[in-house]
């Protein structure tokens, strides 16, 4: 059983009944549901994702007034539940897991995450919030919110970046696809330095898969389920099939050594298959960033069509940040 599907049987079954009992007056104002770190939250959990901070629980989040008054008395309530459920050990907290599930006060479960402006209200704030973060509180689920406050405030988060953000995104992540992948991968292997050429070629990959999160509008989350998240995209789904052959090769260091065909280019070896799977990844890019109206140029080269993208941005002080920014 994945771990939200656990997580709302054990609220509906177990902690509904007897937080609602107990507290009448109280749990109608209470938003109830499973937001957070842990990969249950982004749907990626599995029997491996068992082995720490895993079990039945769920989060109940409370207006400050609330907290204050009857925060103590209702995680007693909560910490009083069964902890065994449907087959499923008591919950087993790790050094790093602690306040995941329990009684949330709703400004401070938000302020661990992005601050206090909850929805940030200024772009600069949004372009250097860490999108991993954003990424949790767009995740898991919300069982109920009878007043509405929470869900106002995730909906809006839930709603993405703003569009001068994610264009200005869009520009770094295709300067960095340029510089790592297309310019500094073939450099290395032309030095016959191996180990700058991977960490080039790793770059390159995460360079392209965030880039692929902000032209499909989702935020990308921390950076083992990146590629785990691209399966459900319908925008450049090619791409993902690629990165995971980038990913699996190993040195390819021969098809840098001569004899080399007529014609050769050291700039754009396609000998080598890294080559051509950058390649076929930026050409991919470069036809969505076309057809999101973002660039009208039609160089190979994804550096060339970093000021198209940038003057797309409204925003003057943000139309002004250097191109890597973001």
């Amino acid at each position: 059983m994945k771990g939200l599907l656990l997580a709302r049987r054990y609220y509906e079954e177990v902690g509904r009944p007897a937080l609602w009992k107990a507290f009448p007056d109280l749990m109608p104002r209470v938003a109830a549901g499973l937001v957070g770190e842990g990969s249950e939250c982004l749907g990626f959990d599995d029997e491996i994702s068992r082995d720490h901070d895993f079990g039945p629980g769920f989060c109940l989040w409370l207006e400050k007034e609330d907290f204050e008054a009857q925060g103590e008395a209702l995680c007693r309530a909560y910490d009083s539940l069964p902890g065994e459920f449907l087959g499923f050990p008591a919950r087993k907290e790790s050094a790093r897991g602690a306040g995941r599930v329990g009684v949330l006060e709703i400004s401070e479960f938000f302020g661990r995450f992005i601050g206090r402006e909850q929805p940030p209200s200024d772009l600069l704030r949004w372009l250097y919030l860490p999108e991993e973060k954003l990424a949790i509180l767009a995740g898991g689920e919300v069982f109920e919110d009878p007043r509405g406050h929470f869900s106002a405030i995730r909906d809006a988060i839930r709603a993405y970046y703003p569009e001068d953000v994610r264009i200005k995104k869009i520009v770094a992540r295709a300067a960095g696809m340029a510089q790592s992948g297309q310019y500094n991968y073939g450099r290395a292997m032309r030095r016959r330095d191996a180990v700058a050429a991977a960490l080039a070629k790793n770059e390159f990959i995460r360079q392209a898969m965030s880039m692929l999160y902000l032209l499909n509008r989702c935020y990308a989350p921390y950076y083992k389920w990146m590629y785990a998240g691209l399966s459900g995209f319908s925008l450049c789904p090619e791409a993902a099939g690629l990165l995971r052959e980038l990913a699996a090769a190993g040195d390819q260091g021969a098809a840098w050594r001569g004899p080399h065909p007529a014609g050769w280019n050291p700039y754009l070896n396609l000998e080598d298959p890294n080559v051509r799977r950058i390649e076929r990844i930026c050409a991919l890019v470069i036809a969505e960033l076309r057809r999101q109206g973002l660039t009208e140029q039609t160089s190979d080269f994804l550096e060339d069509h970093t000021e198209a993208i940038m003057s797309r941005i409204q925003d003057p002080a943000l139309r002004r940040r250097h191109v890597l920014e973001g």
